[in-house]
């Protein structure tokens, strides 16, 4: 399944230039691009996605998972509809850009409350900026985050920035891991002589 999101990650996501043309969230320019809503959107996708994060965090007996809209969104999604399908339902949650400006005023929507033992994830990381966000609202919550799961790592500090995030939650080596690495797409393309 793994390899299979690779493919669908290069043939849907990825966008290289020998010129740094691509503008990041943190305002500087690349030479390549991961637009993961192309794959997190994609029925294909969403099904290998789900499986792929439930089986990474089976056995952590979690609540909820979740992270900061747009881009955690359809992750939580598949992993939610598969939990379910394999008979271990957990919820997905959503952590608004901005709190809501009415009722209840929260900042984090779906059954979750604070205690319940979460994953935060997100589609892409780069400075990890907004992972760390949905963190800080998650803690804010009273949420136990126990891993963090980013689709793509850029491999650009975003990782480091995250683990220094999290200081002091207990957990394993892993706490903080990525579904696929922008070495593993260079390695596919370079496998497969594809550019």
């Amino acid at each position: 399944m793994r390899d299979r999101l690779i493919r669908l990650i290069y043939e849907r996501a990825f966008k290289y230039s020998e010129e740094p043309i691509f503008k990041l969230t943190s305002g500087r320019m690349s030479n390549y691009y991961f637009n993961c809503k192309m794959v997190t959107l994609n029925p294909e996708g969403m099904y290998l996605i789900g499986n792929i994060i439930f089986d990474m965090i089976k056995g952590l007996e979690v609540k909820g998972i979740g992270g900061l809209t747009l881009g955690a969104d359809p992750i939580a999604d598949a992993v939610a509809y598969t939990s379910y399908l394999k008979e271990k339902p957990i919820e997905a949650f959503v952590v608004r850009k901005s709190a809501k400006s009415h009722g209840t005023m929260q900042w984090i929507e779906g059954d979750v409350k604070a205690g319940d033992r979460v994953v935060i994830v997100d589609d892409v990381i780069t400075t990890g900026k907004s992972t760390i966000e949905a963190i800080t609202r998650a803690k804010e919550a009273g949420l136990q985050i126990v891993k963090v799961i980013a689709l793509v790592d850029r491999q650009e500090g975003g990782y480091e920035n995250i683990m220094e995030q999290l200081k002091g939650i207990k957990g394993d080596y892993r706490l903080v891991e990525a579904v696929v690495t922008r070495d593993d797409v260079m390695a596919f393309i370079n496998q497969n002589k594809v550019y």
